[in-house]
């Protein structure tokens, strides 16, 4: 799925979509039936305010009558006073729902990517993900939540005067109804090309927050390349594509309420003729005609109310697509529903019900490809016996990387299968395996914090002194103890506080604390300097001692001390076996070894010089 260029330019309503938003509305049933109180209590109110007014006018002013002024300034004060409260109240408690929308929407979300595969990761921009997780989330909880105040209060409104319209004078009540069935068409009309526009807004809004994101992330590629100039006129093109789409919906909108304004308006010009030529037949007092008038205008006010909100949820329909679309993604690697129920899932493990794991690792005639046409292996087979470390060796597009992301179970075989300690991985649950595997990156992830809080990460249970064993044990309390703060340290966000050497010794204090019996080493040096590379490779070799390990390196001193080298091209097994036998048959690891070894000679030389 192309996700930059997807869009729904469809320009029916998603009812499928608004339902399930309004049940995450309805989750805070108590707010919502406070809410709805108060804005009927409102909507009462503002119907009872013009029979004030004319039992005003008809006693007041025109029969001089004021026996009943003290009784009608209390009621006065009393319906001012409902007033303050039901405002205050629906206020408060549309602002309560609004941050509960909110909350559950980026809850769901959130867990949602929790439980999503590796592929999905590699598949979907950063920027997507982000946009849906707040500025689409923020605009629909506002939307949702003061849309639908707003929406009852128009149509109680609405309702309560049509009523009270006919008990005064109904001749006067059927003119201005004839504007119904006007506006409705009009709105119609407007609603169509407003959500087409919104909603290309939105799509390219997406587009813009990804760039945001490279933009950040790629600071220092940016000023090191000067291709600052560059990086602005494509922003800027995409920011000037996003302008474009909002002035169109903006213009459509900017007239949409001016038509609905003139209509209601020659609606009340008739009224009142009609109503000037009765108060003159002395068919209706002035009080009447002036309470008529005054519901009219009342009476419109909600329609344009109504088209103001159909607008702005025309505008969050967009936006509510797509944070329903991530909250509906379904992972493409799943546990079946036997095993969750036995070993539960991502969220809820259920730990007592988890085997052991030796480490027995084999991969049985498995075939897979990323695109249908392009296989990388096919019926590949390896079979690695408990405590083995294995390396794997070979030009870029072998498959190294896709063995270890078909292990990890990031993706799964399209044929055959993996065995872990003779089952089927696919027989126990991915939570089993992950909490089992230790992963170390080429280039490590710290997550804002401490040293300390980045080290636990490999065991959230872990006590400070476990945490700083594992530490020495990799060589890394050395540099810790020099900061500071020691191992309260902070690492700044993504580890910018630490050097690249630095980050990847956490990272390896982190996979010791984990203490799996499964181990992968992806590149795991290739960003260390020598000396480093020394403090780990003594702590590594300690770390792979009875544990099943494959690793995936160029440096020779990281691959020859492992108990089996598997060399690899096309997805095909060349050669495999230990350093020395490899050496000895001087076939495809030997050619290999010797470029790299005289690689790494020059290096030697040249900072030596």
């Amino acid at each position: 799925m192309n996700y930059e260029e997807q869009d729904f330019q469809t320009e029916k309503v998603n009812l499928k979509t608004w339902k399930k938003i309004i049940e995450t509305v309805f989750k805070s049933k108590k707010n919502v039936f406070l809410m709805v109180m108060f804005v009927v209590i409102l909507s009462l109110l503002d119907a009872v305010t013009p029979l004030l007014n004319r039992y005003a006018i008809d006693v007041f002013f025109r029969e001089k009558e004021f026996s009943t002024l003290v009784p009608f300034v209390i009621l006065n004060f009393l319906v001012a006073l409902g007033f303050g409260l039901s405002v205050w109240g629906f206020i408060y408690q549309a602002g309560k729902i609004e941050v509960a929308v909110n909350y559950e929407l980026r809850k769901q979300s959130f867990e949602t990517l929790q439980r999503l595969p590796f592929a999905y990761f590699d598949k979907t921009p950063q920027g997507w993900i982000m946009a849906r997780m707040t500025s689409d989330s923020r605009k629909l909880a506002n939307v949702i939540s003061w849309g639908v105040v707003d929406l009852l209060w128009s149509f109680v409104v609405m309702v309560t005067i049509l009523i009270v319209m006919f008990v005064l004078e109904w001749r006067l009540a059927l003119i201005v109804t004839t504007a119904i069935p006007v506006m409705a068409l009009v709105a119609w009309y407007f609603r169509k090309r407003i959500l087409v526009h919104y909603r290309e807004a939105r799509k390219i809004n997406s587009q813009v927050t990804a760039s945001y994101n490279e933009s950040f992330m790629g600071a220092k590629t940016t000023k090191s390349l000067a291709i600052e100039a560059e990086n602005y006129d494509e922003f800027n093109a995409k920011t000037g594509l996003l302008r474009r789409a909002n002035v169109k919906a903006v213009f459509f909108q900017s007239i949409f309420s001016p038509i609905m304004l003139l209509i209601s308006y020659i609606v009340i010009a008739f009224v009142s003729v009609q109503g000037g030529n009765e108060v003159l037949k002395l068919a209706i007092s002035v009080g009447t005609l002036y309470a008529f008038i005054e519901y009219s205008v009342r009476f419109f006010e909600p329609i344009m109310q109504i088209s103001r909100i159909l607008a702005q949820f025309q505008q969050a329909q967009a936006s509510a697509e797509r944070v329903i679309q991530l909250i509906e993604t379904k992972p493409e690697i799943t546990d079946s529903p036997e095993v969750v129920e036995k070993y539960g899932d991502l969220l809820n493990p259920k730990y007592d019900q988890w085997e052991p794991i030796e480490g027995d690792v084999e991969f049985k005639d498995v075939t897979f490809h990323y695109l249908e046409n392009e296989i990388i292996l096919q019926n590949f087979n390896l079979k690695v016996k408990k405590g083995t470390s294995v390396a794997l060796v070979g030009h870029t597009g072998s498959g190294k990387t896709t063995i270890i992301n078909l292990l990890s179970r990031f993706y799964e075989p399209k044929q055959g299968e993996i065995l872990i300690d003779g089952v089927n991985y696919k027989e126990r649950s991915m939570h089993w395996l992950h909490k089992r595997l230790g992963y170390v990156l080429q280039t490590p992830h710290l997550f804002s914090g401490t040293i300390m809080g980045n080290i636990r990460y490999g065991r959230l249970d872990a006590t400070d002194e476990q945490v700083i064993e594992a530490a020495k044990a990799i060589g890394a309390d050395e540099f810790i103890s020099q900061m500071d703060k020691g191992y309260l340290s902070e690492v700044g966000e993504g580890g910018n506080k630490l050097s690249t050497g630095q980050k990847q010794l956490i990272s390896f204090a982190r996979a010791i604390l984990a203490d799996p019996r499964l181990l992968i080493l992806d590149e795991a040096t290739s960003s260390i300097d020598s000396e480093s590379e020394q403090i780990i490779q003594k702590a590594t070799d300690q770390l792979l001692k009875g544990r099943t390990s494959f690793i995936v390196a160029h440096r020779l001193s990281t691959i020859v001390k492992s108990d089996l080298i598997v060399y690899l091209s096309g997805g095909k097994i060349i050669e495999q076996g230990d350093h020395r036998t490899l050496l000895e048959k001087r076939g495809a690891y030997f050619e290999l070894y010797k470029r790299q070894f005289l690689t790494e000679q020059q290096e030697k030389m040249e900072k030596a010089l």
